[in-house]
């Protein structure tokens, strides 16, 4: 059984106690459940909390089940309550401390990876990806998205007093009706969604634990982006943007042919040569003529300056950009986000391993 330095008669952990290696115990056992996004510093401050209040949540309500359809969990989170917590406070008592202990020694829940030499870990990942695009994927535009998703890290690199070597986690509260519920997560390096809490073993073995296979995912969702929701050959519709602005014609690969060294490679220089624009929320329309503007979101700013003109660019891979992690609103200031890294990062003239 699990011995849980903070498994202690009467004991309760509560928002705003003074620094701890108890607190800092249970961060690194919250982490290693996937209910803290990062952290693990022994402060019980606002993240803490919301993880707490999240696990409660789940010990509660959660069945296994998923929200988007990507299959069920291999657990159910409800299963390990037996009757212990009974609202969702933000506090470790002891119940929920006997939850938290039998969940990390069920062998069936598997357990968020964490890296011994994180920053050698990120840096091998990070070598990998230039190979990875070949032909497959322009490479500044991937290392873009890796930059907008998780920082191009995959796990973590801790500076005391902070301690935590995980794997990256996004996380996403978008029930307006309970903050509590984290409607998703994303994993790694490409941030890599999942709907359904925990993942599989085969999941956690395979784009969770492993970052080059996180990132052959991810180039194999920006293909399909490509492929098939550009001019609309999906389900979820076309790029309105890309419609507006070339209509429904060929997508457009490159502007370089295939044996070209800058195929693929060169996005900068193009970036360079489209000219930028300045976007204002509430104010800049997604595209000239359109009735919706770029907004302030959950998760976006809004506002930009000298983000290279979408429409100057010459291929298509700005409008798969967008849908590479989600629609609406969102994918316009992700768009444009993705966009200025491109332009401004210097690692994105440069392929990783060097090529």
């Amino acid at each position: 059984m699990a011995s849980l330095s903070y498994a202690q008669p009467g004991l309760t952990l509560k928002p705003g106690a003074a620094p701890s290696t108890l607190v800092q115990d249970l961060q690194r056992d919250l982490r290693s459940l996937g209910y803290l996004r990062s952290t693990i510093d022994g402060v019980f401050g606002t993240g803490t909390a919301r993880a707490v209040r999240a696990l409660q949540f789940d010990l509660l309500v959660n069945t296994g089940s998923s929200r988007s359809g990507d299959g069920s969990a291999p657990v159910a989170i409800k299963n390990y309550n037996k009757g212990r917590v009974s609202a969702s406070t933000g506090e470790v008592d002891q119940n929920l401390t006997g939850c938290i202990a039998d969940m990390l020694d069920d062998p069936l829940f598997p357990k968020l990876p964490f890296s011994s030499s994180p920053a050698n870990d990120n840096q091998k990942a990070l070598q990998a990806i230039a190979s990875l695009c070949k032909d497959q994927v322009p490479f500044p535009f991937l290392f873009g998205i890796l930059v907008q998703e998780s920082g191009a890290k995959h796990y973590y690199e801790p500076k005391a007093p902070d301690a935590d070597s995980f794997v990256v986690i996004g996380m996403d509260t978008n029930d307006a009706a309970n903050k509590d519920i984290i409607t998703s997560r994303g994993y790694g390096i490409g941030q890599y969604t999942l709907f359904h809490h925990p993942p599989t073993q085969q999941e956690m073995n395979s784009f969770i634990a492993d970052p080059v296979k996180n990132v052959t995912k991810g180039i194999q969702d920006l293909q399909d982006k490509f492929k098939n929701f550009v001019v609309g050959k999906s389900s979820g519709g076309s790029a309105d943007d890309r419609i507006h602005d070339f209509g429904d014609g060929p997508l457009r690969l490159c502007q370089f042919p295939a044996d070209d060294p800058r195929y693929l490679r060169d996005c900068v220089t193009c970036m360079k040569h489209a000219g930028t624009q300045n976007i204002v929320a509430g104010e800049t329309p997604v595209y000239a003529g359109a009735s919706q503007n770029f907004e302030k979101t959950q998760y976006h700013v809004g506002s930009y300056t000298g983000v290279p003109t979408r429409s100057k660019i010459p291929c298509d891979w700005p409008y798969a950009v967008r849908r590479y992690n989600g629609s609406g609103p969102n994918s316009y200031d992700y768009q444009a986000e993705v966009l200025l890294r491109v332009l401004n990062d210097p690692r994105a003239a440069s392929p990783a391993d060097g090529s």
